[in-house]
């Protein structure tokens, strides 16, 4: 049997633990979603580029993306899985690179969705960089640090 004593001290425990979990800085996890889902795509891109025949071969076959020959499909997915995983690495026009990747996104759950639970998941990732921004770990970051020090009025 649990007394009253026992429930109070467990429930401190636990909102002690919450709130020092909720210390841990979140441009460290905006750090690690850049990361994670930048390579997603960018490793997509490096396979894309080593192989551009089999790439073309996997858009005829496998993806069939509508109105676009394949070739062309191939060819913009290579340019979106390289470039704009490079931006969200350094935190630099990061809300700006989710963009085309969400765009691209939408693309590939309408011609493979199997995979629709990876999506979601980069998708929700994406999002979160387009909606709150890279973090503190980001040159977006510096360079809006750097604009608002010019902006203060010397007194």
């Amino acid at each position: 049997m649990t007394t009253t004593g026992d429930t109070t001290s467990l429930r401190a425990r636990f909102v002690a633990a919450r709130m020092w979990l909720g210390r841990f800085p979140l441009s460290i996890l905006q750090l690690g979603m850049r990361l994670g889902v930048g390579f997603v795509f960018f490793n997509a891109g490096i396979l894309k580029f080593q192989s551009f025949e089999f790439a073309v071969k996997l858009f005829q076959e496998e993806y069939k993306v509508p109105i676009l020959p394949p070739e062309v499909a191939a060819r913009i997915t290579m340019f979106n899985e390289l470039t704009w995983p490079v931006f969200l690495f350094l935190g630099l026009a990061s809300r700006l690179a989710t963009l085309p990747l969400l765009g691209q996104l939408v693309v590939m759950e309408m011609t493979y969705p199997k995979a629709w639970n990876d999506h979601v998941f980069w998708g929700s990732v994406l999002l979160l960089i387009l909606t709150r921004g890279p973090g503190a770990l980001s040159l977006d970051y510096l360079i809006e640090r750097h604009f608002a020090k010019r902006q203060q009025p010397v007194v």
